[in-house]
């Protein structure tokens, strides 16, 4: 059940690490320091997704932990309505045509770049807090720690016992053979799970 609420955490980092991939491409330059920035934060939001991947194999995950994984999840959905929001705002700058129109855009992306600038450093220390909290928290150690610990079903043992030691076969088996070879009944059909 935990693996499944994972794979939604980590699910909800490619779409955003994918976007932040799009801002370091040319089309973004004109905007100072979104390349960089988004280069870090795509750097910083793999390796925390390479983390989640990680907590995905554990069925019984650390309170710590979920807490760590909640909050990275609830902060790639800020993040990624934040670049939706950039990125639509760039576009529809694009779209507009003419003299007046680009001079005046020039001059309202002046205050945009500043605006800019400090959302994306807002992503940043997001990031960079995340990251510090999976240090402070250890998380890793738990992620590792929780990998070598398997949960043997006690029933297990039984499997490796000799027939002659099991208790109560000789009842079942004598009535399964008594169904097998009674001619009386036309159809037959024996299920034995175990």
């Amino acid at each position: 059940m935990a693996g499944g609420i994972v794979t939604v955490a980590s699910g909800v980092m490619n779409p955003l690490i994918g976007k932040l991939t799009a801002l370091m491409g040319d089309e973004y330059n004109k905007f100072k320091g979104v390349r960089k920035q988004a280069s870090f934060l795509e750097k910083e939001l793999s390796a925390i997704n390479a983390a989640l991947q990680k907590l995905e194999l554990i069925d019984e995950i650390d309170p710590t932990v979920k807490d760590w994984r909640d909050h990275v999840r609830e902060m790639s959905y800020d993040m990624e309505n934040c670049i939706d929001d950039f990125i639509r705002q760039s576009r529809a700058d694009d779209a507009k045509a003419g003299f007046i129109k680009k001079t005046a855009r020039r001059l309202k992306m002046l205050g945009q770049r500043h605006r800019i600038a400090d959302r994306m450093e807002e992503l940043k220390v997001l990031a960079v807090e995340a990251s510090a909290r999976r240090e402070r928290y250890k998380i890793d150690d738990c992620i590792n720690s929780s990998r070598g610990v398997a949960v043997v079903d006690p029933r297990m043992s039984a499997i490796y016992n000799d027939a002659a030691c099991l208790v109560g076969i000789d009842g079942p088996k004598e009535e399964l053979v008594s169904w097998l070879t009674d001619s009386h009944k036309k159809l037959k059909v024996v299920s034995i799970v175990g």
